[in-house]
């Protein structure tokens, strides 16, 4: 247990490291949003880039890997959003975020990081193949749904869905992780390989993507904290630290995910923080502020023994 103490703990300590840069006043915010603006648009794409350009799937399909995370996913969300309408009489817009704020793990920040320090390579595959269809299927689904919820309230009818997943699509097209993922696909496919210069300067800049991700996530954090809601927001943290990791361990080994490095890799990157992208849904529809913020503080300050804790669990 010790030695995955000792893997799991600096991944936190460094997002402690963003957080006290930013509360002393070392350094502003806004250097912090400056990091995070290089790490996702040139510093995790080129990962990605490398991860899937060198990738061996030994003729493994994706589709089962999906289906089991996904599954987790969608238990995790349904419970969610059943607790704050159900149990705290929430309407239906925070009970989108309440879903979306359980199962919306930050797996570009923090999973990436942890799956390549515990699992390695072959864990990064597993999370790469993940990464290149978990954003655009969360963003549509809490689009969607936040949009759906929004007119029941309003009594008007739902807006045309080929017109919010066409804006989706063009968002994603310009998206930079997607880029890079699909240029990664696109080297695999076509077999050539980088000069070794050109592959040199690629290796160096993902090489600084995790530690980068990490102080830039602890320097935003400082604009967060827990502002009420603290009872609905520990159980969309409870949703998203332990139901989460263990539906889609369980549905791994009852769908015969067949290498255990995917397990492992998956059910740690679902048990990792609630990303910011709950936030982002929370801004953009001016709504639940407050409850995606203290989720994910909570889940933040409580990660470190969780995320130990599924990683002792699976042996990795």
């Amino acid at each position: 247990m010790s030695a995955i103490i000792f893997d799991v703990l600096p991944i936190f300590i460094l997002i402690l490291i963003g957080w006290v840069i930013v509360r002393s006043g070392l350094m502003a915010s806004n250097v912090g949003e400056a990091l995070s603006e290089f790490v996702f648009k040139i510093a995790v794409p080129l990962l990605l880039f490398r991860t899937i350009a060198e990738a061996d799937f030994h003729g493994a399909s994706p589709f089962r890997l999906w289906i089991v995370y996904f599954s987790g996913v969608a238990i995790t969300w349904t419970a969610g959003h059943i607790a704050a309408t159900r149990l705290f009489n929430r309407d239906e817009r925070i009970g989108v975020l309440a879903g979306v704020s359980s199962a919306f793990a930050n797996n570009i920040f923090i999973g990436l990081p942890l799956v390549e320090r515990t699992v390695g390579d072959e864990g990064l595959v597993a999370l790469s193949i993940l990464l290149a269809v978990h954003l655009p299927v969360m963003m549509v689904a809490g689009t969607v749904l936040m949009e759906h919820a929004e007119r029941k309230i309003a009594g008007k009818s739902d807006r045309s869905m080929m017109l919010v997943l066409r804006q989706i699509a063009v968002n994603l097209v310009r998206n930079p992780l997607v880029i890079g993922l699909a240029a990664g696909m696109a080297m695999h496919l076509s077999g050539l390989t980088m000069p070794t210069t050109l592959a040199t300067v690629v290796g160096q800049i993902a090489g600084i993507a995790g530690p980068a991700a990490l102080i830039s996530l602890g320097m935003a954090l400082e604009r967060y904290g827990v502002s009420g809601n603290l009872g609905i927001a520990s159980v969309t943290s409870a949703c998203k630290l332990l139901l989460l990791p263990g539906c889609v361990w369980a549905a791994s080994h009852l769908l015969g995910l067949s290498r255990p490095e995917w397990t492992a890799a998956i059910v740690l990157t679902s048990s990792v923080p609630t990303g910011v992208n709950a936030w982002l849904i929370a801004n953009r529809f001016g709504v639940g502020h407050s409850l995606a913020a203290s989720t994910i503080t909570v889940t933040t300050a409580l990660g470190a023994i969780t995320v130990s804790l599924w990683a002792y669990f699976l042996g990795a």
